[in-house]
């Protein structure tokens, strides 16, 4: 049977006050200096992936596990196996306060640090080295998610959300369905009409960022970490899927897949910045 590899996760610290737990493990000597501090106790975040179907990593696809390296699989679903399945909204949703709703998306993102990047729908995916594999420049076929499926898979995973999992169709989104496919979420589009300190400001945990590409298109979107982001020369951080392009605050380069990354005025996160999207609406 075949068995998900153990995830990698590059030492960063990631503490949780009240009852405090940091975790972290070796990723190829890399130590972040980057640390995210939640305010909500691990258990009150966590607590729904002991329930299922989060607590079986064979239920993350619509396809049954039986049925993931089958050649059906194969002639529908190809090089990116198979489709994320909905996951249902989370109890008491609407009652819950929205630093728990922001916390619990960030926790999710956080606890996929060191998560290869590859063209998959879902993060147990792991094809044989026989699988047709689209290609991309970091390493061999494995486990792993894009960008764009990386966001959607927090926000499905995590609260019920899911989010169409193509970078230019998530980026133009309008409307949502509700957690677990109920109703509809309208998301706010947030513009950049007054510079980086005011962005910055103006930006909550949990709201995705779109950056363009050299041909101006979107090409890429990362997740803002905002107040629980911790970084020795405060600079804000993000959590995003990509390549090996960026260095930490210490002029080290930060490993490909899933990672904090910092959000700095004179690079291309900022410099291509497009429009943000909040999906979890503000206090109010």
């Amino acid at each position: 049977m075949k068995k998900p590899i153990k995830m990698l996760l590059c030492l960063v610290s990631l503490v949780f006050l009240g009852p405090t737990c940091c975790y972290g493990s070796d990723s190829d000597g890399y130590s972040s200096p980057y640390s995210i501090e939640f305010s909500v106790p691990r258990d009150d975040l966590m607590a729904i992936d002991q329930i299922p179907p989060r607590d079986d990593w064979k239920l993350e696809a619509k396809e049954p596990y039986s049925d993931w390296y089958s050649g059906r699989t194969l002639k529908e679903c190809g090089a990116w196996g198979p489709h994320p399945r909905q996951y249902p909204g989370v109890s008491n949703f609407d009652s819950r306060p929205i630093t728990w709703k922001r916390q619990r998306v960030l926790a999710v993102a956080a606890k996929h640090i060191g998560l290869p990047y590859q063209h998959h729908h879902i993060p147990a995916w792991d094809p044989p080295a026989s699988w047709p594999w689209k290609q991309v420049a970091y390493g061999r076929n494995s486990k792993g998610l894009d960008c764009s499926d990386f966001t959607s898979w927090i926000y499905n995973y995590g609260l019920g959300f899911k989010l169409d999992t193509g970078i230019k169709e998530q980026a133009n989104t309008v409307d949502i369905a509700g957690p677990g496919g109920d109703g509809t979420v309208h998301v706010r589009t947030l513009s950049n009409d007054n510079g980086y300190d005011d962005l910055v400001r103006k930006l909550k945990t949990g709201d995705l960022l779109y950056i363009k590409n050299d041909q101006g298109d979107v090409g890429h979107v990362i997740m803002w970490v905002g107040v629980h982001g911790k970084s020795p020369d405060s600079t804000p951080l993000v959590i995003d899927c990509t390549g090996p392009e960026h260095k930490d605050c210490n002029g080290n380069p930060i490993p490909i897949g899933v990672q904090i990354r910092p959000f700095l005025p004179n690079e291309w996160y900022y410099k291509s910045f497009s429009h943000a999207h909040r999906i979890l609406g503000d206090e109010s």
